[in-house]
């Protein structure tokens, strides 16, 4: 079979789905790869690097499609909003698919995908279990996005991040508040530790407070209580209005006595709950900064601006999405490490394996024989079940 790499063609998306240091474990498994002329350059993996690892470099985009038996990217159709659909026409009968497609924000691209008999497999539905790990590209990605929230944040705030005892005097350190401690969450305090901040965290899931403990934070905890805060995946579920009114309350002080906020709270498939509210950026001190990862989602400070950095009463608020593509190089190399244990997972023998019976086959395939065949994608759209699936809930 051979694996085909197309350049990325969302603007401003600097990743590659494949590095080279990956290759020569494809190849091993009987695999071959083929790379798109300067699919990596951005990311700092020259065409060179991919020959001497063993790939073939295609000179176009649609040369790949055409070649590969398994395409690899990481913002598929569906993901990217902005050209993505030109692909669509490019898909051939029998092709599989790997990468980001946000399956949970457009029935339709999925849909297209599907009509073109193509198998595609999402890795943001990567079942978090101990078997799938190595596999799980969304926290990979995630590491990365916590990692350079703090870092925008240290840029821009007027201030400095550790204490300091200086001939000029004690320089006192910024207070980093950071909301929502999923992995890019836990990322972001250790990153700010690591800086030298005083670190606070607050989540609805008081199972994370160990974490943050663990990681030098302070955990905040409000007089209100989540109902089934987080779902069997280990997701925070999303809370009613009177819930995120009366933590909004609570939080507005914790909110002021920072200098950093960084939010990370994102509900799968639904819009980003409001935590940060224009009263409470009002109260914060002048050239406070905050770095909201949920932008693209709508984002959890009410004056967040997606994809733009702008500032109000004062602060600085950045909303910048697609952020673990401005750390190329080893967002890719996290994400080519995941991709190929799962590459390599699917495959046995030189073929494509849909082991249906496998939870992570089960979780991630969204397409198969020009249908949606992803029982949560069916529900989530509310899709009649398809036969099979019918029939497994009766015998279950």
């Amino acid at each position: 079979m051979i694996v085909g790499v197309p350049r990325e063609s969302f603007p401003g998306e600097r990743r590659v789905g494949l590095v080279p240091a990956a290759i020569p474990n494809l190849t091993k498994a009987g695999l071959e790869v083929v790379v798109e002329s300067s699919a990596g350059t951005e990311a700092g993996y020259p065409d060179a690097d991919y020959g001497s690892a063993g790939a073939k470099i295609l000179p176009t985009r649609t040369d790949v499609f055409s070649t590969a038996d398994i395409l690899i990217q990481v913002l598929c159709h569906g993901s990217n909003d902005k050209t993505g659909e030109a692909d669509v026409p490019l898909f051939h009968q029998g092709q599989a698919l790997i990468g980001f497609l946000r399956p949970l924000g457009s029935l339709e691209s999925i849909q297209q995908i599907a009509s073109k008999g193509v198998t595609a497999f999402s890795v943001e539905l990567m079942p978090r279990t101990t078997r799938a790990q190595s596999m799980d590209a969304l926290s990979s990605m995630a590491t990365i996005s916590g990692y350079k929230a703090v870092v925008l944040a240290a840029h821009t705030l007027p201030r400095i991040f550790p204490m300091l005892t200086t001939a000029a005097g004690t320089i006192t350190p910024a207070r980093v508040l950071v909301i929502g401690c999923g992995v890019a969450g836990l990322q972001a305090i250790a990153t700010a530790r690591r800086l030298g901040a005083v670190v606070s965290a607050y989540d609805l899931r008081p199972v994370v407070k160990e974490q943050v403990q663990s990681l030098g934070g302070r955990f905040v905890e409000l007089e209100v209580e989540a109902k089934d805060a987080q779902d069997e995946r280990g997701y925070a579920r999303a809370q009613d209005e009177s819930f995120y009114n009366r933590q909004r309350e609570l939080l507005g002080k914790v909110v002021a006595e920072n200098d950093v906020v960084i939010t990370t709270a994102v509900i799968p498939g639904k819009k980003s709950p409001i935590l940060v509210t224009k009263e409470m950026v009002a109260g914060m001190r002048p050239g406070s900064v905050i770095v909201d990862l949920a932008s693209e989602r709508g984002g959890n400070c009410e004056l967040t601006v997606s994809g733009e950095e702008v500032i109000k009463h004062d602060v600085t608020i950045i909303g910048l999405i697609n952020v673990a593509s401005t750390v190329p190089y080893h967002a890719s190399q996290m994400y080519a490490r995941n991709v190929t244990a799962f590459l390599l997972h699917l495959v046995k023998d030189g073929k494509l394996q849909l082991n249906m019976e496998d939870q992570i086959v089960r979780d991630t395939l969204l397409t198969h024989g020009g249908e949606v065949v992803n029982a949560r994608l069916r529900e989530f759209y509310s899709l009649p079940a398809l036969a099979a699936q019918a029939q497994e809930g009766t015998t279950r």
